[in-house]
């Protein structure tokens, strides 16, 4: 089956991590997959991949390279994609720190990556969307955003606010045929979480019944809300972890 076939979808973050695994995931369905990033060299490996598992020569794929905080910039990216079908934002950052050692550039960033760029990227999209009465919007937000985590208040905040904007977008658009929801992994192996040492990887471990997950898990359930089996299902939060959370 495949679930995307026909379906124009853009994935923030697509270069690298959970982000690029629910871009090739997606083009695997049949979807049009265009990626945004930062980074020219990782989205033009994440393009050949793409390309070999895609299931029809008609699919199409392609790359941005855009500041997901910029709004501006943000516009014009959507001015030459045209509306899409479905959007993922997934684009996030860390700038871990204590509270009273965080600086205010710190704080901003987490912030503005994280957050004002979901405000960006559906504001571009949603009113196409509402023109052709459909589309889906995943937000992948973190579980941290729902049990709190020392020394990440700044991602947290962004996570959580996440959480908050989901659920209002999804009651003002619903009418239209738009469904909202949000996605909140667990700890998922990517180069995020790479940068812990064993100790750390082990104690994380240790409150996760199912242990440490792998981003295929976030792209399956991205794949689920994207595609029609869920046409009755908006402003949710579906915490993926491993049963950490339960």
């Amino acid at each position: 089956m495949q679930l995307l076939k026909g379906k124009k979808t853009l994935v923030t973050g697509g270069t690298s991590g959970i982000g690029k695994v629910i871009a090739k995931t997606f083009a695997a369905q049949g979807a049009d997959v265009t990626i945004i990033g930062t980074n020219e060299t990782r989205a033009k490996t994440t393009i050949d991949e793409m390309t070999q598992v895609k299931i029809s020569d008609e699919q199409q794929f392609g790359y941005y390279i855009v500041d997901v905080a910029d709004t501006t910039g943000v516009q014009d990216a959507f001015d030459k994609i045209g509306p899409v079908d479905v959007l993922v934002n997934n684009a996030g950052i860390t700038r871990d720190g204590l509270l009273m050692r965080m600086s205010e550039e710190d704080w901003d960033a987490v912030l503005n990556t994280n957050l004002k760029s979901i405000f960006n990227f559906c504001k571009a999209a949603v009113r196409p969307m509402m023109k052709q009465r459909s589309g889906k919007i995943i937000n992948i937000s973190s579980v941290v955003g729902l049990t709190g985590n020392a020394g990440q208040s700044n991602y947290a905040a962004s996570k959580l606010g996440m959480v908050g904007f989901t659920k209002s977008l999804a009651k003002e658009v619903a009418s239209r045929g738009i469904n909202v929801n949000c996605i909140a992994p667990g700890y998922i192996q990517t180069p995020m979480t790479e940068s812990l040492n064993e100790q750390q990887r082990a104690a994380i471990s240790d409150k996760i019944p199912m242990g440490m997950g792998e981003p295929k898990s976030i792209a399956d359930a991205a794949l689920f809300l994207a595609s029609e089996m869920s046409d009755y299902i908006t402003g949710v939060v579906l915490p993926v972890d491993g049963g950490m959370t339960a």
